[in-house]
């Protein structure tokens, strides 16, 4: 071989053909390192030029001194060990820039005839795109073989048919019960509770359709700290595909919503419970939302009514209800819901079996709210009041009747009590004449009772009636204060802000009002001397108070004290006379004025009673 070369290929063949190779390659000559020729590649590696031909390689390129080429270069011309260099770094400062590089390479030695070393060879290749996309392709194996590992969803890969576990990070790991051990298992060995379970049929049948599959709320039978049991799961199969296409692995991510589920389950069991207890009431109950829209009826209410559950149960109310109630209904309503407060109210639905017929039921709802404090429904119910309402209607229509059939033996009774007591004044016997007039007395009490109970049947009938006109009301007051100082051991003390002149009202019932509130104050102050009265003008109204320094009222029963037939209760020590009409009377009378009347009270230090009227009506 030798001796054809020598024969039939000239220098300069070799030259040119040295010059045009697809690599780097250079020729060095001597124990100097001299460069005696190099191709146009390794010149551009080198980053020069040709000028450096001839001169050693350690001048041109000094900063390869330190990087340990020259023990390198020495070594193999001294002992003619061919040296190679696989994806080598190298520091070359090119064109002003000192940067890293990365180089395939070969130093060999070259003899002459004598197969003395005269010179090294150099070929090489620059690889230094290759490492860095293989730093990079690594960087990013590392970074997403850490983000599934520290992820927070249980994540696994398996690969072959046969379900081998490659990978599975901590999460996967805790959720199975097992420990790193598994890996390289097959699946169905790893956890053999899975037999009889869908996984693993549904994970095989991926690698022949090639196609992902999740699953929501998946229930998984595992063995996990000894036991067997059922945890739920959101997850996914993924194929992973080669270039071919070809399914070589499955991405398996999971996330646990077992408490989740089991949330749920309880809310559904509950609200089960609670619609068979709703069912069973006799009671209608509902739910709505804020429209007023009925968004459920218990069984109760669709017997009663006939009516499906397919069927809009906001329209059917509506149309059984009274017509000429139903812009009051939506209008209590509609305060409900801009107050958030609860629905309370009286009215007519018809009755299902007898067309034209109204039952009176009492409607009831209470706002739900949600965690953030929003109304998220509404329950209600409807109970049928109207047995209840027509003995209500045959107790005041008694209390009616019977009230003004005592009025005229009453009237008759003071009369001849009067005239007994006239005659034994005249007859001088005081015992006897101070015996008739506690009996005339006690038939003003009586009489006064009856008052209350023939106004409570005309306030419920929608009877009373108010005579209005104009009076002096600073002069009404005093009229009243003076007929109750008459029969009182307590002293009244009457103060004026100002005067408040003529009021257009009904003189006789504000008279009963400011009268009721005056004797009440001396009844519930049985320890107290005084009670103090004042008057004056508040904006356009006239305000009347009564303060008194009595028993009081606790503050859970301010609200009732207007309410019909409640009576303030004191100590064991009182016992306080009277139906609990008084004060129902006066508010009607109050708000039928078109005024106001509220109390405040500290429970063993006394109340302070007051109401405003209008002086004009417009």
């Amino acid at each position: 071989m030798k001796s054809f070369l020598e024969q039939n290929i000239s220098q300069d063949s070799l030259i040119t053909l040295f010059s045009q190779a697809p690599v780097a390659m250079s020729l060095l000559a001597g124990d100097d390192f001299i460069i005696q020729s190099a191709n146009p590649q390794i010149l551009e590696i080198w980053g020069k030029g040709t000028s450096v031909i001839g001169r050693s390689l350690f001048e041109i390129l000094p900063e390869i001194i330190e990087q340990g080429f020259r023990e390198i270069l020495e070594n193999v011309y001294r002992t003619g060990e061919i040296f190679k260099g696989n994806k080598w770094s190298v520091f070359l400062e090119k064109h002003g820039r000192y940067d890293e590089y990365f180089f395939n390479f070969i130093f060999a030695p070259v003899v002459n005839g004598d197969k003395k070393i005269i010179g090294i060879s150099i070929v090489a290749t620059e690889v230094t795109d290759q490492v860095l996309s293989e730093r990079k392709l690594k960087e990013s194996e590392y970074r997403f073989e850490h983000l599934i590992k520290k992820s927070d969803y249980p994540i696994a890969i398996y690969s072959t048919e046969d379900l081998y576990i490659e990978f599975a990070n901590e999460k996967m790991l805790k959720t199975w019960g097992k420990n790193a051990s598994v890996i390289g298992m097959k699946l169905e060995d790893a956890l053999p509770e899975l037999e009889g379970q869908p996984f693993i049929g549904l994970l095989k049948d991926i690698f022949k359709t090639g196609e992902t599959y999740a699953s929501k709320e998946a229930s998984a039978d595992l063995m996990v700290d000894g036991k067997l049991q059922t945890f739920y799961y959101d997850f996914s199969y993924k194929p992973l595909k080669n270039p071919a296409g070809e399914v070589y692995a499955i991405l398996n991510m999971a996330v646990d919503i077992t408490d989740l589920v089991m949330a749920k389950k309880e809310i559904q069991e509950r609200e089960k419970k609670f619609r068979d207890l709703a069912d069973s009431m006799p009671q209608f109950v509902w739910t709505c939302d804020n429209r007023g829209e009925i968004t459920y009826m218990n069984k109760s209410w669709y017997r009663y009514t006939g009516s499906s559950e397919n069927e809009n149960q906001t329209s059917l109310v509506k149309r059984m209800m009274r017509p000429e109630t139903i812009a009051k209904v939506d209008q209590t309503w509609e305060e409900c819901v801009k107050t958030n407060t609860p629905f309370v109210m009286e009215y007519e639905l018809e009755d299902p079996m007898q067309k034209g017929n109204y039952r009176w039921f009492l409607g009831r709802a209470v706002p739900n709210f949600s965690e953030n404090g929003e109304v998220k429904q509404w329950t209600g119910t409807f109970t049928d009041i109207d047995e209840f309402k027509r003995l209500e209607t045959q107790k005041d229509n008694f209390l009616g009747i019977a009230s003004h059939e005592l009025k005229t033996p009453l009237t008759s009774l003071k009369l001849y009590t009067q005239f007994i007591k006239n005659n034994l004044e005249k007859a001088g016997d005081p015992k006897n004449a101070g015996v008739a007039r506690r009996m005339d007395y006690q038939i003003d009490l009586l009489t006064g009772l009856i008052n209350e109970l023939l106004d409570v049947t005309k306030i419920q009938k929608g009877q009373m009636q108010l005579n209005e006109s104009v009076f002096d009301f600073d002069k009404m007051v005093d009229e009243v204060v003076e007929e109750q100082q008459m029969t009182s051991r307590h002293k009244l003390f009457v103060s004026r802000s100002g005067p408040i002149g003529d009021v257009f009202a009904d003189r006789h019932r504000i008279s009963q009002v400011v009268a009721n509130l005056i004797s009440n104050a001396i009844k519930y102050s049985p320890d107290a001397d005084e009670v103090h009265i004042s008057t004056g003008l508040h904006g356009e109204q006239a305000q009347f108070n009564v303060r008194d320094f009595g028993i009081g009222i606790p503050e859970d029963k301010l609200s009732k004290v207007f309410e019909q037939y409640y009576r303030i209760n004191g100590s064991k020590d009182y016992t306080f006379s009277g139906l609990g009409l008084g004060l129902y009377i006066s508010a009607e009378i109050i708000k039928r004025t078109g005024g106001e009347i509220f109390v405040s009270s500290v429970e063993g230090e006394g109340s302070d009673f007051c109401f405003r009227i209008p002086k004009n009506k417009n």
